[in-house]
C-alpha cells in the first residue's frame, strides 16, 4: 500500500491484488458491498494519519476507486469539515467509480494545467510512483506556454503500454483533457511558446522536484 498526499485534503493510495488479497476483497466487493470493505479503508485512514499527516476527525470521507489493467487498485480520497457534535464519530465512505473518457486508439493526448506549479506537483506525484518510464509512454513529452496557460503534448502514445491507466489517473488530478487534441497541438506548434520540447516530464522531475 503506497499513500502519497495531494493536497491538505485529498490522497491518493494505491494498493495491488496481493493487499486486497489480504482482506478478502476484489474490485467487485469494493464497488457493489462498502461496508465489507470498510476494514480496509480504516487501515488506509490510519497509515495516512501516520505517514502524511491526513486526519479525518470530523470530515465526510468521498472515496473515488480506480482499476488498473495491470493489477493496481488506485482510490482518491477526498475529505469534506463538518460541523463537529458531540455524538460519537461515525465513519461514512461512499466509493464513487472513476471514470475517464479516453479514446485508446488515438495517438496524442494534450493535459492543461492552469499554472506551472500545478505542472510541478503533477511531476512530484508520478516520481513518486517510481514505476513510469516516459520513453515508453510516449515518443516525445513536450511542454508549451499558450495563453498563460500551460499545455503538456504527448505525442505518439504507445497505447499497450503497461502504466498507461496509471498514469492517466495521476495526471487527471491536476490537469485537464483537452479536447480535438490533433487540431488543438496544431495550433499550439503555431501560436504557443515552446518551454520544453523533448521530456518536459522528466526534465520538470530534474529541475522542479527538490
Amino acid at each position: 500500500m503506497k499513500i502519497e498526499k495531494l493536497t491538505e485534503n485529498k490522497i491518493r493510495v494505491i494498493i495491488n491484488a496481493e493487499d486486497l488479497k489480504e482482506n478478502n476483497l476484489d474490485y467487485h466487493t469494493i464497488m457493489e458491498k462498502p461496508i465489507e470493505s470498510q476494514k480496509l479503508f480504516l487501515e488506509m485512514l490510519l497509515k495516512a494519519e501516520k505517514e502524511v499527516g491526513f486526519y479525518t476527525e470530523g470530515c465526510k470521507l468521498l472515496v473515488e476507486a480506480f482499476s488498473s489493467s495491470d493489477g493496481f487498485f488506485v482510490f482518491t480520497i477526498t475529505k469534506y469539515i463538518e460541523k463537529v457534535t458531540n455524538s460519537p464519530r461515525k465513519l461514512k465512505v461512499t466509493p464513487k467509480k472513476k471514470t475517464t473518457s479516453l479514446n485508446t486508439q488515438s495517438t496524442t493526448s494534450i493535459y492543461m494545467f492552469s499554472s506551472f506549479e500545478e505542472f510541478c506537483d503533477f511531476c512530484v506525484s508520478i516520481n513518486n510512483l517510481h514505476k513510469i518510464n516516459f520513453k515508453q509512454l510516449a515518443k516525445n513529452i513536450s511542454l508549451y506556454l499558450y495563453n498563460n496557460t500551460y499545455y503538456l503534448v504527448l505525442s505518439n502514445i504507445n497505447a499497450q503500454y503497461t502504466y498507461l491507466s496509471i498514469f492517466y489517473s495521476t495526471i487527471s488530478e491536476f490537469a485537464s483533457l483537452v479536447s480535438h487534441s490533433e487540431t488543438f497541438k496544431t495550433k499550439l506548434f503555431e501560436h504557443g511558446k515552446s518551454l520544453m520540447k523533448k521530456n518536459a516530464i522528466e526534465l520538470g522531475i530534474k529541475y522542479f522536484v527538490s
